[in-house]
């Protein structure tokens, strides 16, 4: 049976990038212990406007841990206290009737806030961009029995490829490192036999792209406890080792250009 639930919400205001913000104190009350985190600010904002003022602009899109979107703090908490989920698919039951919820931002350098809880995070579309993708031409797609893909391998691929770029990794992160993220995008096709060809040009040059917005990695292991899709550290060894060979690959092919 349903039960409802009285909060006390400290929500992080801020009218945009550069003026200044503020933790703004709500009540509210019958809320469904079964409706989702989003649902309840849903239900926050629908007061606000019947009182006149301004709802609170949060980040979401598909509400189903599919598109990363929905990524706040709430209560320290990259996307909250339940592992593995998104905020989106974070249901209040997981509070207490008469709890205090303090919801925030992610907090990191590389994400300026563009108004109360939304962030800019183009650095991570500037990564992707730098090599996230496979543009070796290969004519018409060949038939999926053809290319012989091992097991582990392609569930490597996969599990790689589960990443939803939400940026948890990098607001968890002490050092709001990008490591396991780009790692992530990296592996999904370093691994495979299409991804081949780029992989050391690739290698190169999206983890000197993520260094010009993020910071180093110290193997704290926080990007993947706040990572919904409980992306591997394992990823981040791959990714260094193939830095390291990318170097020396690439510095032999320009001698030789």
């Amino acid at each position: 049976m349903s039960k409802t639930l009285a909060l006390t919400l400290q929500i992080w205001r801020q009218p945009g990038p550069a003026a200044p913000g503020s933790f703004e104190t709500h009540q509210v009350s019958g809320i469904p212990d079964d409706a989702s985190f989003l649902e309840m600010l849903d239900i926050l904002n629908e007061s606000l406007i019947e009182e006149g003022k301004v709802p609170i602009e949060f980040p979401h899109d598909c509400r189903e841990g599919i598109c990363g979107t929905c990524g706040v703090m709430v209560n320290g908490r990259a996307h909250g206290p339940e592992h593995g989920t998104a905020v989106c698919q974070l249901h209040m039951r997981k509070f207490n009737d008469g709890d205090t919820i303090v919801i925030e931002p992610w907090r990191a350098a590389a994400f300026p806030v563009l108004r109360d809880l939304v962030v800019n995070r183009s650095a991570l579309d500037e990564v992707v961009a730098a090599g996230g993708f496979i543009s070796a031409p290969t004519g018409t797609a060949p038939d999926a029995n053809e290319m012989l893909i091992p097991k582990d391998v392609a569930e490597s691929a996969m599990d790689a490829a589960a990443c939803i770029g939400c940026g948890a990794c990098v607001a968890a992160c002490p050092n709001s490192a990008g490591q396991l993220f780009t790692a992530a995008k990296l592996w999904h096709l370093n691994s495979l036999p299409q991804g081949q060809p780029e992989r050391f040009r690739r290698n190169e040059a999206m983890v000197e792209t993520m260094e010009q917005f993020f910071g180093s990695c110290t193997n704290h292991g926080e990007c993947a406890e706040a990572c919904p899709k409980e992306i591997s550290l394992d990823f981040i060894a791959y990714m260094n080792r193939d830095y390291v060979k990318s170097k020396i690959f690439n510095r032999k092919l320009a001698s030789q250009s």
